[in-house]
């Protein structure tokens, strides 16, 4: 039976899977990568291994199938400079890196500026490239096809790319021409083939926008919550609605938006404070009403703050937590974010939905359920970025006509409901936690 094939750039590894047509995983692979940070401001890749050398390899574990089509989505954003041959010249410049702040840091989210600063720093670096490219357009030339971006990876990258394309006078400004940009297409558009009579290339989109296809989070109050490297939250509303702080963008459903954004505090955090911690030992519980808590900035903060400048910290923490409250508190604290952007976007929710490679890790998903008195509905399949690129891939080869057919794809593994023990203490620790995190971002003000 002829598969579609998706592949994920993620912060971490390059993910694959391909999916029947309905929506079943028939093979996956998985192909790790760096990422670096030689200094706390500093996120980038080896854009050679993770965006160019990473999908081919990726797709080439699958094995022997029978493909009918491939599309690739990714994080943002991201950029690199590219020779003639498609191949990246500079470091692959990612979300948060220092490289891509403005001085006008106050213009708020959507509008920051941070991709035209990337473009602007990688002119420099590299005056005399053929091109600037993001990673979806690196793994697309890579793979066989031109260097294509979606509308939505464009979009990400305003003010550099709006309703009438990509702004010259703003790349002139960097030294750049519109011509060394990549071309945009609509999501689930052709753009070549994997070889002479290979599968069909496909544009895919922004990794969140995958994942949301097959989420089935369609309902109001509905919350799909990503949990990867960058936790993302999306709380799902009948109307267009804008909150200061936070970004709102369109539902593939008609009328619906959706409004939340990205946050630090995913897998990026947990992971430091794995690898910062003991193993908890035998018998090293944790009581409901004794857990510290964590402000979970370890490089800075993007939703709701946008303050690269804060970091990380552990509170009332005394001499009878162990490593297994201090796990606990960390779980919570990405619980507390999530619930702090659904507060703030004034959603009454019903319910998560979880996805992403954070949802094998249990402790994780009791985190988040307790942390925001919400039932948590695990996605059956954690990759839901490449699930949602397979789908798009459909689009292209023509064996799907409507977005919203995606949701047949969608799967729930469990629901995880709230411990009610941890209730009573977890309220008194969110409390805290915002407290704490408004002192953090006044006291920073504070320092001239």
């Amino acid at each position: 039976m002829p598969v579609t094939v998706g592949l994920d750039i993620g912060t971490t590894s390059v993910k694959c899977v391909a999916v029947d047509d309905e929506g079943t995983v028939v093979a996956r692979s998985r192909i790790p990568h760096r990422v670096l940070t030689p200094e706390p401001d500093v996120l980038e890749h080896d854009a050679n291994q993770a965006w160019r050398r990473g999908p081919r390899r990726a797709f080439k574990a699958l094995g022997s199938l029978d493909v009918d089509a491939v599309a690739v989505s990714a994080m943002v954003p991201s950029l690199t400079a590219v020779d003639a041959r498609g191949r990246p010249t500079t470091p692959g410049l990612l979300y948060g890196d220092r490289r891509g702040r403005t001085l006008d840091a106050a213009r708020g989210p959507g509008a920051d500026g941070e991709a035209l600063e990337f473009l602007r720093w990688s002119a420099q670096a590299a005056p005399d490239a053929y091109g600037y490219w993001s990673a979806p357009a690196v793994a697309s030339r890579a793979l066989g096809g031109e260097a294509v971006i979606d509308l939505g990876v464009a979009f990400t990258t305003s003010p550099l790319f709006g309703r009438d394309g990509w702004d010259a006078a703003l790349c002139a400004s960097c030294g750049v021409s519109v011509d060394q940009l990549p071309r945009v297409e609509m999501m689930g558009a052709p753009i070549g083939r994997l070889g002479p009579g290979g599968p069909l290339l496909s544009t895919g989109s922004v990794d969140a926008m995958c994942e949301q296809l097959v989420s089935a989070a369609d309902e109001d109050g509905d919350v799909h919550v990503l949990c990867g490297t960058t936790l993302i939250t999306w709380a799902v509303l009948p109307e267009w609605r804008e909150v200061p702080g936070l970004w709102t963008i369109p539902h593939i459903a008609q009328g619906r938006s959706l409004i939340g954004g990205a946050s630090n505090a995913g897998g990026l955090f947990l992971g430091r404070v794995d690898r910062a911690i003991a193993r908890p030992a035998p018998g090293d519980t944790v009581d409901p009403r004794n857990v510290p808590v964590w402000l979970p900035f370890v490089r800075g903060e993007r939703t709701p703050y946008h303050r690269p400048d804060l970091r990380a910290s552990l509170h009332d923490f005394d001499l009878t937590h162990g490593p297994a409250a201090i796990r606990r508190a960390a779980w919570e604290a990405t619980g507390f974010v999530a619930r702090q952007i659904v507060e703030l976007a004034g959603v009454a929710p019903k319910r998560i939905v979880a996805s992403g490679g954070g949802t094998r890790v249990d402790g994780w998903m009791q985190g988040l359920a307790d942390a925001t008195g919400l039932p948590v509905h695990v996605a059956a399949v954690p990759d839901g970025a490449a699930l949602g690129a397979a789908f798009l891939a459909r689009v292209a080869a023509g064996l799907e006509t409507n977005m919203l057919d995606a949701r047949r794809w969608a799967r729930t593994d469990r629901v995880v409901e709230p411990d009610a023990a941890f209730a009573g203490p977890v309220e008194d620790r969110y409390r805290r936690f915002l407290e704490l995190a408004a002192r953090a971002v006044s006291d920073s003000d504070a320092v001239p």
